[in-house]
């Protein structure tokens, strides 16, 4: 038991009046480590009047994986805490910069640290907080971001593509370096809870078109000769009939593939992405797939016709009305004009999505905000140890350190 004046934490002397169960007298027992009375913290050991049969906590609060979202616990005789990994904080890492998600219509929310958020905008949507209508006419695409996201567009599965289809489209790369392992389009059998092999594709790689489609019984793949990289647009036109295959890149001659097996049908279930993948990383895809970045340039005029006697259409329900898409802007035109970054700032755009990138010391959506003393982005970082609360001070911080622990920054037992 410990007395604090009238109040008895734990259990109650002997001489007050106790609930008996068949003679004998039932205190609790465990470990009480934080103790507040309307809202004041009354310190166990040091504010305690009196007290008897009371010792240091033993209980390896560790063995029961206290911290969340990849935190680590430490713990000692005396006390324990969560060290949380980057963009978490709180005393469990229970917090996360998105938990309050600030940004509007779907976008996707990332944490770009612990107090500031970028908001991945969904199709149609542009600026700081995806605020802004955009009307996307060619659209442009900017790879895989800093944050490991690819733009893209998703229609809705392309109808009778089994036995024949033809692609026609054109595009522009944003630069040379788009064109080492970069994804034009991909339909598959993704995302249906099956396993299947069957699917159809067409890349960049190392500075060449790589068309390659699989109907169930192996892989067949096409890879074009060198870009002309003089020409400012490029042209292709593909298509397969059973399990013969052609393609076409600008005036270079049509090349045909014939697939392997027996197989004749393409059984695709999965939407069709234009210039990258909705899923996080491209490994998620069927093997064969494997292409590592988004586009990177503008695609458009793609169409598509699965009857050679018909016309060809954009794709989509309604035809040319992509399902979703994030980060996905109009050619030519630049988010970046219309932010003004402060305090040294860069503005980083990627597709329709764009944020501030701050030097040391600022924070916040245009870099209008200073860094404190006490927080996770100040370099160098506060020494507050063991859980101890890092105070700013007109000059420097102090600590205010969790019971059971002494020091200027709570390094002490």
């Amino acid at each position: 038991q410990i007395t604090f004046g009238s109040i008895f934490l734990g259990n109650v002397p002997v001489h007050e009046d106790v609930h008996r169960c068949a003679g004998q007298i039932y205190g609790y027992k465990g470990c009480v480590r934080d103790f507040q009375v309307n809202n004041k913290e009354l310190f166990i050991i040091d504010e305690a009047l009196g007290g008897r049969n009371v010792e240091n906590c033993n209980v390896p609060i560790c063995d029961y994986h206290p911290c969340l979202n990849g935190g680590t616990c430490t713990s000692d005789a005396e006390n324990w805490f969560c060290e949380c990994p980057k963009l978490y904080s709180g005393k469990l890492c229970q917090f996360a910069t998105c938990d309050e998600n600030p940004c509007g219509n779907g976008a996707t929310c990332f944490p770009k640290s612990r107090r500031d958020a970028v908001c991945l905008c969904p199709y149609g949507r542009s600026g700081i907080l995806c605020s802004d209508a955009v009307n996307i006419s060619q659209p442009s695409f900017s790879g895989t971001d800093v944050f490991g996201y690819t733009s893209f567009l998703a229609y809705s599965t392309i109808p009778n593509i089994t036995f024949y289809y033809e692609f026609r489209l054109k595009f522009q790369l944003a630069n040379h370096h788009a064109l080492q392992d970069n994804l034009i389009f991909f339909t598959g059998q993704k995302g249906q809870g099956l396993n299947g092999d069957d699917f159809l594709e067409l890349g960049l790689r190392n500075g060449r078109v790589v068309y390659s489609y699989n109907l169930g019984s192996g892989t067949a793949t096409i890879i074009s000769k060198p870009l002309d990289l003089t020409l400012n647009i490029h042209v292709i036109h593909l298509g397969r009939y059973l399990q013969k295959g052609w393609l076409k890149v600008d005036d270079q001659k049509n090349k045909t593939v014939t697939s392997p097996g027996r197989l004749v049908g393409l059984n695709v279930f999965s939407q069709f992405y234009l210039g990258g993948y909705h899923e996080y990383t491209p490994e998620l895809l069927p093997k064969g797939s494997r292409f590592k970045n988004g586009f990177q340039g503008c695609i458009f005029d793609i169409q598509v016709r699965t009857g050679m006697n018909q016309e060809f259409k954009s794709p989509g329900t309604p035809e040319g009305h992509p399902n979703s898409g994030r980060s996905v802007g109009q050619c030519k035109d630049s988010p970046c004009s219309l932010i003004k970054c402060r305090n040294g700032g860069k503005c980083i755009e990627s597709g329709s999505t764009v944020h501030c990138d701050c030097l040391t010391g600022w924070k916040g959506a245009f870099c209008t905000e200073t860094v404190s003393v006490c927080e996770p982005e100040h370099d160098p970082p506060h020494l507050c140890k063991q859980g101890g609360t890092c105070v700013p001070l007109p000059e420097g911080y102090t600590c205010h350190c969790p019971l059971g622990t002494t020091g200027t920054y709570c390094e002490q037992g």
